[in-house]
């Protein structure tokens, strides 16, 4: 009997010490493989800048997410709503003009140049649900501080000036996606937690774009809320399916 008491006084020492080791990013990236491993979530991203503007990357979107399952996307940018359907490296974007086309369809160069929907689908094969985006910003900070609600920090020179990004422009296409040259970015990103899962981040970044001969000052925080943990259903399309196949 005192050997079973003694044995778990010592674990309940042990686990109250590796608590108080354990560092903001440790909570901030338990917290978010947490939120990973449900079954399911959804979430809405909201993107709000000084005097109503924001530049390339601004507008809401909306997501569902299935472990080990599909990823469902719907982004409004310039009063335009593209849908798009993730599963795996597999990937399909819904455009008003086409229907249903697999990433590969949507990026391959039609001789037409850039456009709307090739930049969205290279923006989509490098996308990541809020889970896996959160624990990635995580280790993007120079240094994480906690406070009584939140987990937040500045972003590296390079993590923000990623975020001023907008994923790969290689490969098919990628020509008619002029390079950009991003100057002045900093950046910063809060983490909310709710009984040890992420429940919402915000990220703020600023600096300046030049893209395509335009000049674009950028200043934009977007905040990311998780909703429906264990819940969301996706509905797939059959025209969509067969374009993940």
């Amino acid at each position: 009997m005192k050997k079973n008491l003694l044995l778990g006084m010592v674990m309940l020492v042990a686990g109250s010490l590796r608590a108080a080791d354990s560092s903001p990013k440790d909570d901030v990236i338990n917290a978010a493989t947490a939120l990973g491993n449900q079954a399911s979530y959804s979430w809405h991203s909201a993107a709000a800048s000084p005097g109503g503007g924001g530049g390339f990357g601004a507008g809401p979107t909306d997501g569902k997410t299935e472990k080990d399952g599909y990823t469902w996307i719907s982004m409004t940018r310039g009063g335009n709503t593209t849908e798009a359907l993730l599963k795996g490296t597999n990937g399909a974007i819904k455009t008003p003009d086409n229907g249903w086309q697999s990433l590969a369809e949507a990026t391959a160069d039609n001789g037409n140049g850039f456009n709307p929907t090739m930049f969205f689908a290279r923006t989509l094969q490098n996308y990541k649900t809020p889970a896996a985006q959160a624990a990635d910003l995580a280790g993007q900070v120079t240094d994480l501080k906690k406070d009584a609600d939140s987990i937040y920090g500045d972003l590296t020179d390079e993590g923000a000036k990623a975020m001023l990004s907008f994923g790969p422009r290689g490969g098919n296409g990628g020509a008619n996606f002029p390079a950009l040259d991003i100057s002045d970015a900093k950046g910063s990103v809060k983490f909310w937690i709710t009984d040890g899962q992420l429940a919402k981040y915000e990220t703020h970044i600023s600096g300046k774009v030049s893209f395509n001969g335009n000049d674009r000052d950028i200043d934009r925080t977007t905040t990311v809320e998780i909703k429906d943990v264990g819940a969301t259903k996706i509905d797939v399309p059959d025209d969509a399916k067969k374009k993940l196949e």
